[in-house]
């Protein structure tokens, strides 16, 4: 017979044997909110607001809690982005800022390389697609300019619970599974052997529920709390990677990391309807999000269910997605400015393709002219939008011994195409996938959004930001709504809370529809919303995984 303690167990460890929806509830507070996808971490964010920290503070505290306790999306060998809103008043006044903390492809990391070394693309695992780690430099950045306090308190909840140890939780379980099994497909020798060592026991990964602990991790936290990060980029920790690159055939050197440094950039934004939505810029893909609201922005509002709406959600983003892909890249090696592809001129040329069937997008030229993301609030106003990661999972599989610092695989999204805009070259910067996100009304904040997920990422944008203005659903509810992914030609997946007579409306016009029986690959998201007048927070976290929000 099965006991209730039984069934608690199952439903724990394996999320699908949870049966029904769960609904939440919007949160609401005065005086701080930290939303974020592990418990814990926004805990973490939480008590550091307690102790007089501001939003900066809880941000880079909670950042580096979710390099413990979710291995699976950031780690400290990743990148990260954000967005910081400063306020001047209570009233929604203030000042919004960039940081752009992703790294540059090492020195000796060129096309030539890598078409040598046999790859007609540059590969996802091992050492040729990792770049420049450009995480721990973004919490000490931050920390320096904004910060309230000192910058190695903020990292000592994570030191401890990678020390300690913490629970696992389910979502997390089953991703950890999930990598360590395509790891064991595709990863061997000598380079790889210590991602096994660091993150698995006896090569098997941790179940829900149960207790993890990295001392290697704990101790290379202390090591950039004490030195601001710079034993990261120019120390000890740099020496270790350097030598490890070097004794496995890796491309990354000790030069590269210390020539690195995070870049303060301008956020650049689009008007929907009567509220602007901020993104960082190219390098990253928050441009695509920005042009397909432009385009959806010629349409006149409509009903959620609407089939008419749907197609033409699917249709603009498809043609954003594939001039993102294609003109993307540094900025200095755009052969099209932000500026243009966003110009009233190139949006209306891109809106005028959709017609009443789907399309197979091809990419335009204007006139000449896979990760964690994290939303704090404090009580002054003052808010975060915080998104690192690996990219895909723990990354590159490689983990630089006795250290917990699992490096990213960025460099796969380079091209190796010399007439690409997004061409692999030394000390270049990437197409990226994690973007933040910002909302603002008239000139003051609204607050934090993101929605996690490789290339999910700008299309979770556009929607929630469509449920939020158009459809007035709150925080909560906007997360909560059933979603849908461009996934290439006229493939779109779906997931289930969409009814059957909209998919098969979608099938009619062409559209190859996907439902999806998972979905994790759908986007993980945070909103805070500030109300102007009272100063009351609204916040809403995502159902998809193991999410929650701590208010002070």
């Amino acid at each position: 017979m099965t006991t209730l303690a039984s069934s608690y167990s199952d439903a724990t460890r394996y999320p699908d044997m949870t049966p029904y929806p769960s609904r939440r509830s919007p949160t609401y507070a005065r005086n701080g909110m930290v939303a974020a996808s592990q418990p814990q971490a926004a805990q973490v964010g939480r008590d550091i607001l307690a102790r007089g920290g501001n939003a900066v503070d809880a941000a880079i505290a909670t950042a580096a809690a979710l390099t413990v306790v979710e291995p699976t999306g950031c780690g400290i060998g990743g990148d990260a982005f954000a967005l910081v809103w400063i306020a001047s008043d209570d009233q929604g006044n203030g000042q919004l800022h960039g940081l752009n903390a992703s790294g540059t492809a090492p020195a000796t990391l060129t096309r030539d390389a890598v078409l040598e070394a046999g790859h007609s693309n540059v590969p996802l695992y091992g050492w040729t697609p990792v770049t420049v780690p450009g995480t721990p430099s973004a919490w000490a950045e931050l920390s320096r300019r904004f910060g309230k306090l000192d910058f190695a308190s903020l990292l000592e909840p994570a030191i401890r619970l990678a020390r300690e140890g913490f629970p696992v939780s389910p979502i997390i379980a089953s991703l950890w599974q999930r990598d360590t099994a395509n790891f064991k497909r595709h990863l061997e020798g000598d380079a790889t052997r210590p991602w096994f060592e660091t993150f698995t026991t006896n090569g098997k990964a941790p179940e829900a529920g149960a207790w993890w602990s990295c001392e290697a991790q704990a101790r290379t936290l202390e090591s950039i709390a004490k030195s601001q990060a710079e034993s990261f980029y120019r120390g000890e920790l740099a020496e270790r990677i350097d030598a490890f690159s070097r004794e496995t055939g890796g491309y990354l050197r000790k030069e590269d990391l210390a020539a690195y440094h995070p870049e303060w950039v301008d956020p650049i934004s689009a008007r929907y309807r009567d509220v602007d939505v901020w993104e960082i810029p190219p390098n990253g893909q928050g441009l695509v999000a920005l042009m397909a609201l432009r385009i959806l922005d010629g349409f006149p509002p409509a009903h959620r269910d609407d089939p008419e709406l749907l197609h033409r959600q699917l249709e603009a983003m498809k043609l954003a997605y594939t001039d993102g892909k294609t003109h993307i890249s540094q900025p200095d090696h755009m052969t099209y400015s932000v500026e243009q592809l966003l110009s009233d001129a190139y949006t209306e040329q891109r809106r005028d393709l959709i017609g009443d069937q789907a399309i197979d997008p091809q990419p335009g030229k204007p006139n000449a002219g896979g990760t964690v993301y994290l939303a704090t609030a404090d009580a002054d106003g003052n808010m975060v939008s915080f998104i690192q990661s690996n990219y895909h999972g723990f990354g590159s599989g490689i983990v630089v011994p006795d250290t917990g610092i699992a490096l990213q695989n960025r460099g796969h999204d380079f091209s190796l195409d010399e007439n690409h805009d997004n061409c692999l070259q030394p000390g270049k910067k990437t197409f990226h996938t994690i973007i933040p996100g910002f909302l603002t009304q008239h000139g003051k904040a609204l607050g934090p959004f993101g929605v996690m997920g490789g290339f999910m990422q700008p299309q979770g944008h556009v929607q929630v930001v469509m449920n939020l203005v158009d459809f007035g659903l709150n925080p909560q509810s906007a997360l909560d709504a059933p979603r849908w992914q461009w996934m290439g030609e006229r493939t779109i997946g779906i997931e289930h809370g969409y009814s059957p007579a909209l998919v098969r409306a979608m099938s009619a016009r062409g559209h190859d529809m996907q439902v999806a029986h998972d979905n994790r690959s759908y986007g993980r998201g945070q909103v805070i919303l500030r109300d102007p007048q009272t100063g009351i927070y609204c916040g809403g976290t995502e159902p998809r995984t193991d999410a929650a929000i701590a208010v002070l």
